[in-house]
């Protein structure tokens, strides 16, 4: 089994780029529209605001996600943009990833870490929870939409 390679790249990179496009095709293809409408800007994923990463198996870009500041403490940090290529699935990239961002966030003075996902992403939903995720009231782009889930873990 290859080894899973994470790298801090900038979310504006080509292959950070081609990963986020096949995230919200895949979003896109669960819920309609452009997959997601959240306003993003690649500056907001720059040390010490928030870190992106892509995973790579055996030198390809397989799966990439990262954190923001969210809030003005300076304590929270919102995942943002998690996604693995089905080919890769199934092999622990996006636990790695995860990982990784966490502990991103932590270097960087984060004590929590917050996300909003929808109800069509159970493998998603499944992965948070084992991870010591649990639901929080809504927050975000999609607080009001029908089906959107935020969930929340302590550093």
């Amino acid at each position: 089994m290859s080894e899973i390679e994470i790298q801090a790249r900038r979310f504006d990179a080509p292959e950070s780029q081609a990963l986020i496009r096949a995230a919200l095709a895949d979003l896109g293809q669960r819920y309609g529209g452009n997959g997601d409408d959240t306003p993003v800007d690649a500056a907001e994923f720059e040390p010490p605001a928030g870190t992106f990463l892509v995973a790579y198996l055996d030198g390809q870009a397989v799966g990439c996600g990262g954190w923001r500041s969210h809030g003005d403490d300076g304590e929270t940090a919102e995942l943002k943009r998690m996604y693995t290529v089905p080919t890769a699935r199934g092999r622990g990239v996006a636990r790695s990833v995860l990982a990784a961002a966490e502990r991103s966030a932590r270097e960087q003075g984060r004590k929590r870490v917050i996300l909003e996902c929808g109800d069509r992403q159970p493998e998603a939903i499944a992965m948070y929870t084992s991870a010591g995720y649990e639901r929080i009231p809504n927050f975000g782009f999609y607080q009001d939409e029908p089906g959107c889930l935020s969930f929340g873990r302590t550093l």
